[in-house]
């Protein structure tokens, strides 16, 4: 079920595979990709969010990584596109999870 025109790329990233099954991506992953595909949305998702119900916690908390990853290397591309992306998986993660596991733009002291 693919609905509010999430995109199959979005969806790919979540996954972490190059072909996906739009028929089978999990619920929670397509509410994941809604609010990365348009961020505005995401103070409209929060009680949904925090009502989600997790069934592969680690799938969840991977697919939030991959897209902070994949926004710090395009960072360039589109810095106001993929800053916000990566705005909304960090709080999404910190929501879900209640702390942010990679934390990006970190000054080289600190690491």
């Amino acid at each position: 079920m693919l609905s509010d025109n999430v995109s199959v790329n979005t969806l790919r990233l979540l996954m972490g595979q190059t072909k996906v099954d739009t028929g089978s991506v999990p619920e929670e992953i397509l509410l994941l990709a809604k609010a990365i595909d348009d961020p505005y949305s995401l103070p409209y998702l929060i009680e949904e969010l925090n009502a989600l119900e997790i069934k592969e916690e680690e799938m969840v908390r991977f697919a939030l990584v991959r897209v902070q990853i994949d926004s710090e290397l395009r960072m360039n591309e589109d810095i106001q596109m993929h800053q916000r992306r990566r705005f909304v998986a960090q709080v999404m993660e910190k929501l879900l999870f209640g702390e942010v596991l990679i934390e990006m733009g970190a000054p080289l002291e600190e690491i």
